[in-house]
């Protein structure tokens, strides 16, 4: 069984990540390794972003592992995802998860921007940066769709109840987990991520 470090403590993150990855590959998170600090995301680019995040905990990983050997994974990735809507040039963007605040105020904001425009068209990407023997890659996953006129659906997290993926009549929010996972900008981030891997 691989070990891989997930370097995020989001909850719904971890959940949809292990729901996704393959059954030989463990994910464990920052509280899975003992792993605190808080990482500053300084980043202007989702890219960045992501590369911060798995620098910062590796490089704490391969220190600790120097001194505990009972800590054992063959890598670090880190995420950073983008809504990128078209009628305002790409934001929120690298801003997206503190846009207005918190995820209501964000969805919020969202649907106020957009109260005018016919141009509702959007979309989400993620960035995922892999650090492994000091070899870093970065694999990108992105879903089209439209921004929805207004909240629908009690599922995911975060812009899932505002988003409509290409090809369906429905939000995030209201698509099982499994197809929502299985053409997401994660999802699709995170295939590529196991090709890597593989």
């Amino acid at each position: 069984m691989k070990k891989l470090v997930f370097a995020s403590n989001n909850a719904h993150k971890l959940e949809e990540v292990r729901a996704i990855m393959p059954d030989d590959i463990t994910v464990l998170s920052l509280h899975d390794i003992g792993f605190e600090a808080e990482i500053e995301e300084t980043g202007a680019t989702l890219e960045q972003n992501s590369a911060i995040k798995a620098h910062a905990v590796y490089q704490w990983l391969k220190q600790t592992i120097a001194n505990d050997q009972s800590i054992v994974a063959f890598g670090v990735f880190a995420d950073d995802t983008g809504l990128e809507i078209d009628a305002l040039h790409g934001a929120p963007g690298v801003y997206t998860a503190r846009w207005a605040g918190e995820p209501a105020a964000n969805r919020a904001k969202a649907l106020r921007e957009l109260a005018d425009s016919s141009n509702r068209n959007a979309q989400f990407r993620t960035v995922i940066t892999l650090i492994q023997n000091d070899t870093i890659t970065q694999v990108e996953g992105i879903v089209r769709g439209e921004i929805a006129e207004k909240e629908r659906g009690d599922g995911g997290f975060g812009y899932d109840p505002v988003f409509i993926p290409d090809g369906y009549n429905k939000t995030f929010a209201e698509l099982p987990a499994n197809i929502k996972n299985s053409i997401s900008h994660r999802g699709r981030a995170l295939a590529k991520l196991v090709q890597v891997l593989r």
